[in-house]
């Protein structure tokens, strides 16, 4: 039975949240093309729903839908009492009181004043948009705010930042839930990039390069295809006609990270995708992804996902 994923549309909602996890879980299928999630939208009733971006939606479902659902995301919204007051209005409350208690719990963006003003947050890590940290702070004290991350995953609680970043949180579900090769089969499918790390900085006032220079990008494509080899920054820079110094300025300001962290993220991506399509040997996997031994790659698989090879082949190879 697909995993149902139940989507609470509260109003004025923000539109473009409301609409990823509908896109992002409907094209996450197996091998044989069986859909994996089944994505449902609710409000708290089945009246329409006015969405900030100057349209109004009217759902399939009410909120008694939310006790069949094994993940519940609250998208961005506008209601006012958790925004202003940190409070829960009585019917958000009635709805929220319905969802299963072993039932995952997300919120894109702004979602997050819903899911502090019910209480979920507080002592746990969590994030919401940047252009809202100061307000949230000052309403859920007992929240672990950090603005400066994507998403945070605290297990059975995810918080995402702002608008695209819930794109980021929805994949990462679906890698965690499926493995990488059906999360990036739904990326590829929706023409999003399949991975940023949930630990990336938010994009707050970062200049975007200069228009009429050649970019990083044609270097990270040719180095993505040479992931085994010895790749430091000096060939990247002379692969890419520049001095190191200006490679490593253009290569951040385009990525949001060094060379040298890109790079690796890169490998163990790759890495993974071994472990779950082959039975190459984990010494060979780390040789392929060019992280050198097989000692190598636990290391950095213990350090970036809390488990060691086998065990991930073991989850995600089925």
């Amino acid at each position: 039975m697909a995993h149902r994923v139940v989507v609470l549309a509260l109003d004025p909602v923000v539109g473009y949240d409301m609409s990823i996890p509908p896109q992002i879980f409907a094209v996450a299928t197996d091998n044989d093309g069986n859909r994996l999630y089944d994505v449902r939208i609710c409000g708290l009733d089945r009246s329409p729903v006015r969405v900030v971006s100057g349209y109004t939606m009217v759902p399939d479902y009410d909120a008694s839908i939310l006790a069949e659902a094994d993940t519940v995301i609250v998208p961005g919204t506008r209601v006012e009492a958790p925004r202003r007051q940190g409070a829960l209005p009585d019917d958000i409350a009635k709805a929220l009181a319905r969802v299963s208690p072993h039932a995952r719990i997300m919120s894109i963006c702004t979602g997050a004043f819903v899911l502090g003003a019910a209480g979920v947050l507080d002592s746990r890590p969590a994030t919401t948009h940047w252009a809202y940290a100061d307000k949230f702070r000052e309403l859920f004290p007992n929240v672990l705010l950090n603005e400066n991350v994507l998403f945070v995953d605290d297990g059975d609680v995810l918080t995402s930042a702002g608008l695209g970043a819930g794109v980021d949180l929805c994949l990462h579900v679906v890698r965690r839930d499926h493995g990488t090769e059906v999360a990036n089969r739904a990326a590829r499918y929706c023409v999003v990039p399949p991975w940023r790390e949930g630990g990336q900085s938010q994009y707050i006032d970062r200049h975007v390069p200069e228009s009429g220079t050649e970019g990083t990008a044609p270097t990270r494509a040719w180095a993505l295809r040479r992931l085994h080899t010895t790749l430091d920054l000096a060939a990247l820079a002379e692969h890419a006609r520049m001095s190191v110094r200006t490679f490593s300025r253009r290569f951040r300001a385009e990525t949001g990270m060094s060379p040298g962290n890109w790079l690796t993220k890169q490998r163990i991506e790759h890495a993974r995708h071994l472990l779950e399509t082959t039975d190459l040997a984990v010494d060979v996997v780390a040789e392929r992804a060019g992280l050198g031994t097989g000692a190598s790659l636990r290391q950095h698989m213990r350090a970036v996902l809390g488990v060691s090879p086998l065990a991930y082949r073991k989850t995600f190879r089925h």
